[in-house]
Protein backbone atom coordinates (compact mmCIF):
# COMPACT_ATOMS: atom_id res chain seq x y z
CA UNK A 1 0.00 0.00 0.00
CA UNK A 2 1.28 3.22 -0.75
CA UNK A 3 0.55 7.39 -0.63
CA UNK A 4 1.63 9.99 1.24
CA UNK A 5 2.47 10.68 4.40
CA UNK A 6 -0.99 10.94 6.67
CA UNK A 7 -3.23 9.42 3.31
CA UNK A 8 -4.40 6.61 6.03
CA UNK A 9 -2.29 3.66 4.79
CA UNK A 10 -1.80 2.30 7.95
CA UNK A 11 -5.79 2.39 8.78
CA UNK A 12 -6.45 0.91 5.64
CA UNK A 13 -3.70 -2.08 6.26
CA UNK A 14 -5.04 -2.41 9.89
CA UNK A 15 -8.62 -2.91 8.44
CA UNK A 16 -8.18 -5.35 5.40
CA UNK A 17 -5.83 -7.12 7.78
CA UNK A 18 -8.83 -7.87 9.89
CA UNK A 19 -11.32 -8.38 6.91
CA UNK A 20 -8.43 -10.64 5.14
CA UNK A 21 -6.95 -12.62 8.05
CA UNK A 22 -3.74 -11.62 5.82
CA UNK A 23 -0.45 -10.28 7.97
CA UNK A 24 0.45 -6.54 7.87
CA UNK A 25 3.68 -5.69 7.25
CA UNK A 26 4.61 -2.22 8.27
CA UNK A 27 7.92 -1.20 6.28
CA UNK A 28 8.28 2.55 8.19
CA UNK A 29 9.14 -0.71 11.39
CA UNK A 30 11.48 -2.19 8.91
CA UNK A 31 13.36 0.59 8.07
CA UNK A 32 13.52 3.80 10.18
CA UNK A 33 15.98 2.72 13.18
CA UNK A 34 15.86 4.70 16.73
CA UNK A 35 17.99 7.33 15.60
CA UNK A 36 15.80 7.76 12.27
CA UNK A 37 18.87 7.37 9.71
CA UNK A 38 17.55 5.97 6.59
CA UNK A 39 18.92 2.45 5.22
CA UNK A 40 20.79 2.05 2.25
CA UNK A 41 18.81 0.93 -0.95
CA UNK A 42 21.40 -2.11 -0.71
CA UNK A 43 19.84 -3.13 2.75
CA UNK A 44 16.60 -1.71 1.95
CA UNK A 45 15.83 -4.00 -0.97
CA UNK A 46 17.22 -7.01 0.84
CA UNK A 47 15.29 -6.74 3.98
CA UNK A 48 11.96 -6.40 1.58
CA UNK A 49 12.82 -9.02 -0.19
CA UNK A 50 13.13 -11.30 2.70
CA UNK A 51 9.67 -10.25 3.46
CA UNK A 52 8.42 -10.20 0.26
CA UNK A 53 9.17 -13.92 0.01
CA UNK A 54 6.29 -14.93 2.31
CA UNK A 55 2.80 -16.66 0.46
CA UNK A 56 0.95 -13.81 1.72
CA UNK A 57 1.08 -9.71 3.09
CA UNK A 58 -0.09 -6.58 2.92
CA UNK A 59 2.86 -4.35 3.22
CA UNK A 60 1.94 -0.73 4.76
CA UNK A 61 4.60 1.69 3.76
CA UNK A 62 5.63 4.17 1.66
CA UNK A 63 9.57 5.87 1.72
CA UNK A 64 9.23 8.34 -0.35
CA UNK A 65 12.77 9.48 -1.79
CA UNK A 66 14.27 6.45 0.06
CA UNK A 67 12.09 3.75 -0.92
CA UNK A 68 13.55 0.70 -3.30
CA UNK A 69 9.19 -0.19 -4.47
CA UNK A 70 10.93 -3.42 -7.00
CA UNK A 71 11.25 -5.75 -4.44
CA UNK A 72 7.81 -6.10 -3.16
CA UNK A 73 5.96 -4.84 -6.10
CA UNK A 74 7.55 -7.96 -7.76
CA UNK A 75 5.78 -9.76 -5.69
CA UNK A 76 2.33 -8.31 -5.09
CA UNK A 77 -0.95 -9.37 -6.75
CA UNK A 78 -2.70 -5.93 -5.61
CA UNK A 79 -1.32 -2.40 -5.36
CA UNK A 80 -3.01 0.15 -3.79
CA UNK A 81 -2.27 3.50 -4.10
CA UNK A 82 -3.77 6.12 -1.36
CA UNK A 83 -4.14 9.66 -3.23
CA UNK A 84 -5.67 11.26 -0.32
CA UNK A 85 -6.10 15.18 -0.91
CA UNK A 86 -2.98 17.06 0.23
CA UNK A 87 -5.73 18.80 2.64
CA UNK A 88 -6.20 15.87 4.61
CA UNK A 89 -2.58 14.44 4.88
CA UNK A 90 -1.42 17.42 6.13
CA UNK A 91 -4.33 18.16 8.77
CA UNK A 92 -3.51 14.23 9.82
CA UNK A 93 0.38 14.17 9.66
CA UNK A 94 0.13 17.70 11.91
CA UNK A 95 -2.13 15.58 14.48
CA UNK A 96 0.74 13.20 14.80
CA UNK A 97 3.11 15.44 16.00
CA UNK A 98 6.90 16.15 15.31
CA UNK A 99 8.40 15.42 11.79
CA UNK A 100 12.04 15.49 10.17
CA UNK A 101 11.83 18.17 7.36
CA UNK A 102 12.44 15.43 4.80
CA UNK A 103 9.03 13.82 5.39
CA UNK A 104 7.28 17.22 4.74
CA UNK A 105 9.27 17.26 1.71
CA UNK A 106 7.73 14.42 0.58
CA UNK A 107 4.30 14.75 1.27
CA UNK A 108 3.93 18.32 -0.73
CA UNK A 109 6.05 16.61 -3.58
CA UNK A 110 4.28 13.37 -3.03
CA UNK A 111 1.08 14.27 -5.69
CA UNK A 112 3.27 16.01 -8.03
CA UNK A 113 6.79 13.78 -8.09
CA UNK A 114 6.40 10.57 -6.34
CA UNK A 115 3.24 9.45 -7.28
CA UNK A 116 4.08 9.32 -11.09
CA UNK A 117 7.52 7.51 -9.99
CA UNK A 118 4.98 4.87 -8.22
CA UNK A 119 2.71 4.55 -11.29
CA UNK A 120 5.99 3.97 -13.36
CA UNK A 121 7.36 1.26 -11.10
CA UNK A 122 3.99 -0.49 -10.82
CA UNK A 123 3.71 -0.76 -14.52
CA UNK A 124 7.53 -1.79 -14.81
CA UNK A 125 7.32 -4.59 -11.66
CA UNK A 126 3.78 -4.92 -10.96
CA UNK A 127 1.60 -4.85 -14.76
CA UNK A 128 0.28 -8.25 -13.41
CA UNK A 129 -1.11 -6.85 -10.26
CA UNK A 130 -4.44 -5.03 -9.95
CA UNK A 131 -3.90 -1.29 -9.44
CA UNK A 132 -6.49 0.44 -6.98
CA UNK A 133 -6.69 3.57 -6.66
CA UNK A 134 -8.54 5.08 -3.73
CA UNK A 135 -9.15 9.11 -3.56
CA UNK A 136 -11.32 9.16 -0.69
CA UNK A 137 -12.76 7.36 2.30
CA UNK A 138 -15.75 6.42 0.06
CA UNK A 139 -13.54 5.18 -2.19
CA UNK A 140 -11.85 3.10 0.62
CA UNK A 141 -15.08 1.91 2.31
CA UNK A 142 -16.42 0.54 -1.00
CA UNK A 143 -12.33 -1.47 -1.85
CA UNK A 144 -13.29 -2.59 2.60
CA UNK A 145 -16.98 -3.90 1.25
CA UNK A 146 -15.58 -6.41 -1.37
CA UNK A 147 -14.29 -7.95 1.48
CA UNK A 148 -16.80 -7.85 3.36
CA UNK A 149 -16.64 -4.88 5.89
CA UNK A 150 -19.65 -2.80 5.15
CA UNK A 151 -18.82 -0.08 7.51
Amino acid sequence: MLGRGGSGKSTLSHRLGIVTGLPVVELDTLFWNASLSPLSKEVWSKRQSDVACQDTWIMDGDLGPYDVLAPRLARADTVLILDTPLAVCLWRAMRRGRQRIDFWAWVLRWGWEYRPQILVAVDAHAADAELVILSSASDVDRFLARFGDDR
